[in-house]
């Protein structure tokens, strides 16, 4: 089963959706064709009921080269209403990443600039060849990374978005593991094995499970703890303790089988 893209590729192989930045010619990088593909591609990943894990990758020597450049001459012209519909296409595209219902890996075999810094900071994991450079490059050109902010900031986090948002400064795969950007970093020989590794680890979790968490650490991440954050985490663990996937989880463990997500 396969969807036809013009500017990425999308196919399923069992629990695992595979979504390819397939412009290896132009560094993959994105412009409002791949945004909107992105998003269309991501949309029908989190949709398809035998999905448990979705992982973004990219063809050729990089990851993703930021925004294209025959779509940065264009948007030169741009009025600021024109720029504020260009902004808020990028926006949606990560957010659908950010929200998607399936964990989604970002499997990095090359560079990744501006831009594309946002794609990888929106999926769920990280897993970056060892030879990968970094970097959030706007202000060399007068620009900022806002509309990738959100995302990227809470992946590296405070500190160190105040040198690299600032400075635009490459930086090694391993800078970019210290800093907590990425999760793992492999030789490019590896790289399969480790996303599959993690893939794997994922696609043993219950589904519902999976979701429901996804949705916890936005509704907790960075909150006061407070009466009412107290009250919903109470929420959440009686109503998984009541849903059925969580009814069967517990039940299988306890009477040492696999759960029914797991049969078969």
């Amino acid at each position: 089963m396969s969807a036809s893209f013009n500017t990425l590729a999308l196919s399923f192989d069992g629990a695992i959706a595979r979504i390819w930045l397939d412009r290896p010619e132009l560094r993959n990088a994105f412009d409002d064709v791949v945004i909107r593909e992105l998003s269309e591609a991501f949309s029908q990943a989190g949709a398809a009921n035998d999905v448990r894990v979705i992982v973004l990758g990219g063809n050729g020597p990089a990851f993703c080269a930021g925004a294209n450049l025959n779509w940065m001459r264009r948007a030169a012209g741009f009025t600021h209403e024109q720029n504020l519909a260009d902004a808020g296409g990028l926006a949606e595209m990560l957010r659908t990443i950010h929200e998607s219902p399936k964990p989604v890996i970002a499997r990095v075999q090359g560079d990744v600039y501006a831009g594309g810094m946002g794609l990888v900071a929106a999926c769920d994991v990280a897993v970056s060849v060892d030879t990968a450079s970094y970097c959030l490059s706007e202000v060399k050109i007068g620009l900022i990374p806002a509309t990738i902010s959100p995302y990227v900031l809470r992946a590296m986090g405070t500190r160190a978005a105040q040198r690299y948002f600032l400075s635009a400064e490459r930086f090694s795969a391993a800078e970019a593991h210290r800093i907590g950007f990425v999760h793992e970093v492999v030789t490019a020989d590896a790289l399969d094995a480790k996303v599959a590794e993690i893939a794997k680890a994922f696609t043993g979790a219950s589904p519902a499970a999976v979701r429901a968490c996804k949705q916890l650490i936005a509704d907790v991440a960075g909150r006061q703890i407070d009466d009412a954050l107290i009250a919903k985490t109470v929420q959440g663990i009686a109503d998984i303790r009541a849903s059925e996937e969580g009814r069967e989880g517990v039940q299988a463990f306890l009477q040492k089988r696999k759960p029914s997500w797991l049969a078969g």
